[in-house]
């Protein structure tokens, strides 16, 4: 696409829009296009699907995302200074990108964008779990529907926690709902130098492709009940950490074939899942409710 390598340089874009970053959103620039378009290509073919950006900044993934070919580019922006940036833009683009002027957090990207959907985005630190809690539970309410896949990039200890497996340190709720839900894949690390200005610690882009069901058929409230108390106390055994659930801990470790010495961290999603249905079962026949922590 000739008409992209008419545009100014994203460092000179930056410096005429003067747009320094902000720390209260959470903002870390890409500047560097090896970088962006590495990350278009972990999304896969963008050409079928409208993609998604949240908070462009001054538009480096946003191009390299049209060159990919993305058959249809929204972004989502809160800053005002992005929004000129991305309007100059548009005039290469054309109908290929519609900018969308506000918050993520209130955005419901399942009313406002028509599938098939594919988001790809360098997600701000102080808001990046909230996002993917939300289109989880978009996912978890439509399947494949929602989003054929996430491409995001998060600071890396949240990655390692989303694509941790049972036995790691990092495994933990955030791991057990995410894989519950979708394959999720780590594909690169980014140090803090990649990014204007640095940030204090390491990124990393990982990608989530749901699942055409669920890994367990179980209810997403059931799993994060017996998760939020599994992982509560990480450090005991499973016979002390569920206690207070709706049935008695040593009556469903054993309805579950579930050693009650073992800890959360040790079982993998399956096995949580299969505790879940379990709970799910137990509490239907007793009428009994789970004590709050």
């Amino acid at each position: 696409m000739k008409e992209f390598f008419t545009l100014p340089s994203l460092k000179r874009i930056a410096s005429a829009y003067a747009l320094p970053a902000r720390k209260s959103l959470g903002q870390h620039f890409l500047l560097d296009e090896g970088i962006t378009n590495q990350i278009a290509r972990c999304a896969g073919d963008l050409t079928l699907y409208n993609v998604i950006e949240i908070g462009p900044g001054p538009g480096g993934l946003t191009r390299s995302l049209l060159k990919a070919g993305a058959k249809k580019l929204f972004v989502v922006e809160k800053d005002a200074r992005c929004i000129a940036i991305m309007n100059q833009l548009q005039e290469v683009a054309g109908a290929r990108l519609e900018i969308i002027h506000g918050d993520a957090l209130e955005t419901d990207l399942i009313k406002t964008i028509p599938a098939p959907r594919k988001i790809v985005a360098n997600l701000p630190y102080n808001a990046g779990t909230v996002m993917l809690l939300r289109w989880l539970e978009d996912v978890y309410v439509q399947g494949t529907e929602a989003f054929a896949s996430l491409t995001l990039m998060f600071q890396k200890e949240v990655a390692e926690r989303i694509v941790a497996g049972h036995g790691n340190r990092n495994y933990g709720r955030l791991s057990v709902i995410s894989q519950w839900l979708c394959d999720c894949r780590y594909d690169f690390e980014l140090p803090p130098e990649a990014f204007t200005p640095p940030p204090k610690v390491s990124s990393a882009v990982i990608t989530l492709t749901p699942r055409g069901k669920p890994l367990v058929d179980v209810s997403k409230d059931a799993l994060e009940k017996v998760v939020a108390k599994a992982f509560g106390q990480r450090r005991k055994m499973l016979r002390q950490a569920l206690r207070g659930m709706a049935a008695p801990a040593d009556v469903l470790l054993e309805k579950a074939g579930i050693d009650g010495t073992l800890r959360a961290e040790q079982l993998d999603v399956m096995t949580l899942g299969r505790l879940a249905q379990c709970h799910a079962e137990l509490a239907a026949v007793s009428g009994k409710k789970d004590r709050t922590p």
